[in-house]
């Protein structure tokens, strides 16, 4: 696949080796121990490969240059590593983590606890009351927009620096700091409500004087817990007591690791046989648990009873364990509690939720530093032809503040209104009803992605079993031949004589003649249907559940549980740790056989292949087994018919995993499946080469994969790629990778509703995701693109025509417009025809999902780039001088009237390049051209006092009879039109001879 990547390994701490330079081969067998493996470089040739697949040969490999750390690596993003640096180094000085300990736990009393252990609260808020003020607004000035925006404001406050009004500065950054702060604070609002609802769950606790209900968040460890049948488990526990005879029952945990299967859990022999809930405080026992840990499928633990002669101990497993966010599927369980808050297995596999970043914010942040710099570079060449006379130091500062409207505020301002805009499309949108937005900062990542990591059980595939065909060797039946297997059994079941009928199970079979010396006869269609009928009824682990009569208080008491139970088939259901079998047990009772197929979620298969066509690479994460995950990708053509499927074989060390990867280099064009133990190898020792194979490959498969691991693979792909990444799932157990991709999108589904509100966006169905990206990601990043370049395209216009008025003035830092032109000019005069650029679509819905391919255009950032942006930057120098020059050339004589000349073409000339701009028009974008022109026009009459050039050191006033004049008129129109007639004739030419692909579909 790559024969190019060497694999080299790394340690432990994921630091490269220095590489050896030398030339001498050495050989070394896959036997070796880990210390000369962990001396030696490791890169495999094909001819090594070859000859001995046990043998390792070294090559020699240049010394990799280390990056030197100095002024401009600084300068560069350097301070921002170090003050990270700092900050983690101080959090972990005041915060330092408890370490976790093994600990010993007595049944019914808390007050026994040797340490403190965490509250068993659930916890989503990202802020406190004391901690919101300050996070927000460190989260908005860590970006150098706002923080610029901020000492450019606090400028105004010293008196020889205040250029303007102070209304002029603090109130669009008052403006964007309070829409931001609301928005949070309603996020907020709504997390500590989901978080109130769960701590206030109800459960009954066992004491000595019986039965008292205590809320979720105020169970303790040690505490001895009840849990009714479909009632989530609220701690980790030890399972103590059940109602059921067995002493096991059944528990979902499709919220912890996505599978569906029910698990058996069996109760600890000790405390099951007692004979009576009471007698659990008659006895003194104790639980010793290992330390609080990762791994879902482990635990290592005892049970002791010291009052009895000789001491009871008992070795607990994970049978015996009932962790959090669980739910009880059989049956009443009792349990003792172990691990409360966030010691519980689930969240610590639950990643914290991070405040996301849009590229495009990223990408704009960038762009907004280089406007900086051209500021500073234009101020300095003001002061230098002044001659640095005075006190230059201050007059550069003046400049700054003077052309900070190169950087406009309302950049920020329009964008977020702008992704509100999108946010409210998306739900309105009756093509995937039900969608829900839940994180409005950043729409425009769905027209970025590279990257889909997606959930098989409940994402890709419903979680249901259907029978769809039963197939016995030459003799095949479906659903419309149903009629012929039941008249085969009740044929089969016809030759059993009466008096056979009620012994033992081999009298269950029809009678045949048996002939020991006769040779073997070929069995009947009868005979074979009826054996596979016997075999599917008796071959499984499935029990029968019977719902239990409630009492007059419409409570249950756990010991007559069993006994108030239904034995009538209607109230009968069945449990097992699979569905298959309950499909299976289920035919039984409707006599209809078939083949056990999990049935894909609606146009999987073609919305599979909307997203391959738009270049986006599929990764299918899931805790199934290996099998079931390979035949998954195939039914849904998450794997085309003609690629090869490259399974990568079970590896525990890193000779194993060395000698694998290169089988695997040799691949080409095939899709990779991997479990999550070799994955775990892999990583620990090829990180960096197994990435890079990997992204290679059309699509890769992981199964049995943790939650945790699923996390980690989307951080992979972020680190080594730098693309963007979507995770989308609907399980509990998909939390941590929707909450560390890019952009996570959750399902609500029938493993609840848990992935759905950690998400960024909430759908209902897998199929809605094609349109959420190829329309709505498109169109989003697109019209945000656009956006943000044409307001800074408006504060460097405006920059421009101050420079070229400066310079005429003998450089002096004196205002152009007043205080309320400027806030005008950015509101009321431009800002809804500007804004009007978030109805603009460059293609048809319709369109972007007939041609996925277009989305392969939106990944490369082609929109929004730095070409892009010097292109605008030429537009507004050109516009700019045209506008300045072109009044004071042909208004010469009324030179006192060149504010009201120059402001009239500039905003004439925004308006024409917002219909420049626009590609397909709306009728609202329309009206905002016309009312902003009627706004602009109804001010000169109202407000002609701030038209007057230098109104305080001229005391000139607009004249109301010269505007209205024919010369005003024509020079007006005529610098407009050369300021904007020739980007027309460009944009005509190019859409003629060089037109984009959009355009040529909607020719």
């Amino acid at each position: 696949m790559a024969d190019s990547i060497p694999l080299n390994p790394v340690r432990k701490n994921s630091k490269r080796l220095p590489y050896c330079n030398t030339t001498t081969l050495s050989r070394y067998s896959v036997d070796d121990d880990s210390s000369n493996l962990d001396e030696m470089p490791l890169m495999m040739s094909e001819e090594g490969f070859e000859n001995d697949e046990n043998d390792y040969q070294t090559l020699p490999r240049a010394r990799v240059n280390r990056r030197r750390r100095g002024l401009g690596w600084f300068l560069m993003g350097g301070w921002k590593v170090l003050c990270g640096s700092c900050c983690d180094c101080l959090s972990h000085i005041c915060w330092r983590r408890k370490e976790l300990k093994a600990r010993t736990v007595w049944l019914g009393c808390p007050e026994k606890c040797e340490e403190k252990h965490p509250k068993n609260a659930i916890k989503n808020q990202k802020y406190n009351f004391f901690t919101f003020v300050p996070g927000v607004l460190y989260q908005q000035f860590k970006f150098f927009l706002n923080l610029y925006f901020l000492v450019v404001a606090c400028s105004q406050f010293v008196p020889s620096l205040k250029i303007g009004y102070l209304y002029t500065y603090w109130a669009p950054l008052a403006f964007v700091m309070a829409v931001t702060m609301m928005r949070e604070a309603v996020d907020e609002v709504r997390r500590f409500r989901r978080d109130k609802e769960m701590n206030s769950q109800l459960y009954s606790k066992l004491t000595m004087r019986g039965k008292i209900q205590v809320k979720s968040s105020d169970i303790q460890v040690g505490d001895l817990i009840i849990v009714e049948k479909n009632q989530r488990i609220p701690a980790d526990m030890i399972f103590l007591r059940t109602s059921e005879k067995t002493g096991a029952c059944f528990i979902r945990t499709d919220q912890l690791d996505g599978e569906t299967d029910w698990k058996l859990k069996v109760a600890v022999c000790c405390t099951q046989r007692l004979p009576a809930v009471g007698d659990l405080f008659s006895i003194r026992a104790f639980v010793y648990a290992q330390r609080p840990q990762l791994d879902i499928h482990s635990f290592e633990g005892n049970f002791t009873r010291e009052d009895s002669d000789p001491q009871i101990h008992e070795s607990l497993s994970i049978e015996n364990s009932l962790w959090a966010s669980t739910v009880v599927a059989s049956g009443t369980v009792i349990g003792v509690v172990i691990y409360t808050g966030k010691e519980t297995r689930s969240v610590l596999n639950t990643s914290h939720a991070k405040n996301k970043v849009g590229l495009l914010d990223l990408e704009l942040n960038r762009l907004t530093k280089a406007l900086f710099l051209a500021q500073v570079v234009l101020s300095v060449v003001m002061i230098a032809l002044q001659g640095f006379l005075g006190p230059w130091f201050r007059n550069l500062f003046r400049f700054v503040v003077l052309f900070s409207y190169i950087i406009p505020i309302s950049l920020r301002v329009n964008l977020d209104m702008g992704k509100s805009a999108y946010g409210w499309m998306i739900m309105k949108d009756e093509n995937i009803p039900g969608t829900v937005v839940r994180t409005s900062t950043i729409p425009e990542e769905l027209g970025r992605l590279v990257y889909l990591l997606t959930d098989k059980t409940g994402t890709l595939t419903q979680n249901e079993m259907v029978f769809k065909r039963l197939h016995l060797g030459t003799v095949s039946y479906g659903t419309d031949t149903m009629d012929e297997i039941q008249s085969h059994i009740i044929q089969s079941y016809a030759l059993v004589p009466p008096q056979q009928t009620s012994g033992t199970a081999s009298g269950t079979t029809p009678v045949r003649k048996t002939q020991t010396s006769a040779p073997k006869v070929r069995k009947s269609v009868s005979s074979r249907i009826h054996e596979a009928v016997k075999a599917i009824a008796l071959c499984h682990n499935v029990t029968p559940v019977y719902e239990s009569h409630a009492n007059g208080n419409g409570e249950r008491e756990t010991e007559s549980a069993e006994a108030d139970q239904d034995y009538i088939d209607d109230n009968r259901t069945y449990q097992a740790s699979s569905p298959d079998e309950v499909a299976l047990v289920q035919w039984t009772e409707s006599v209809g056989l078939t083949l056990v197929n999990r049935d894909l979620q609606a146009d999987v298969r073609p919305t599979l292949e909307l997203l391959r066509n738009a270049g986006i690479k599929i990764w299918m994460l899931t805790g199934d087994k290996l099998e079931t995950a390979t035949c998954i990708a195939k039914s849904s053509h998450l794997v085309s018919r003609n690629q090869d499927i490259h399974v990568f074989r079970p590896v525990s060390n890193r000779g194993e995993a060395h000698l694998e990867l290169n089988a695997f280099r040799r691949k080409h064009d095939c899709a990779l499946v991997i479990s999550g133990d070799s994955l775990e190898v892999c990583l620990k020792y090829y990180e960096h080469e197994f990435v890079e194979l990997a992204c290679q490959c059309p699509a890769v498969v992981c199964c049995r994969c943790s939650p945790t691991q699923k996390a980690q693979i989307v951080t992979l792909l972020q680190q080594h790629t730098d693309n963007r990444t979507c995770a989308i799932g609907d399980g509990g157990n998909d939390v941590s990778m929707i909450q560390a991709a890019d952009c996570g999108i959750g399902i609500e589904g029938k493993e609840g509703k848990q992935a759905s509100l950690a998400a960024d966006f909430s759908i209902t169905q897998f199929k809605h995701i094609g349109r959420l990206l190829m329309v709505h990601g498109r169109n989003s990043y697109k019209r945000s693109a656009a956006l943000g370049q044409f307001v800074m395209h408006r504060g460097m216009i405006i920059s421009t025509m101050q420079a070229v008025f400066s310079s005429i003035f003998y450089f002096a830092s004196v205002p152009l417009y007043q205080g309320f032109l400027m806030v005008g000019y950015a509101t009321i005069y431009t800002m809804f025809p500007v804004f009007s650029l978030v109805l603009d679509q460059d293609v048809k819905p319709e369109m972007a999902l007939l041609y996925p391919e277009l989305y392969k255009d939106l990944t490369k950032g082609r929109s929004l780039s730095f070409k892009t942006f010097l292109i605008w930057v030429l537009i507004s120098v050109y516009q700019g001088g045209i506008l300045m020059y072109g009044a004071l050339v042909l208004f010469e004589s009324e030179f006192v009237h060149v504010v009201a000349i120059s402001f009239t073409a500039l905003i004439l000339t925004e308006l024409l390049m917002v219909a420049l701009t626009i590609r397909t028009w709306h009728w609202l974008m329309v009206v905002a051209e016309f009312f902003s022109l009627g706004c602009y026009l109804a001010s000169l009459a109202f407000l002609n006092e701030y038209f007057g050039l230098g109104r305080v050191s001229f005391g000139a006033f607009l004249d109301l009879s010269f505007i209205t004049t024919w010369p005003f008129l024509w020079k007006v129109s005529a610098i407009t039109l050369v300021s904007c007639l020739p980007l027309y004739i460009i944009k005509y030419l190019k859409r003629k001879f060089s037109p984009p692909s959009y355009s040529k579909l909607s020719s």
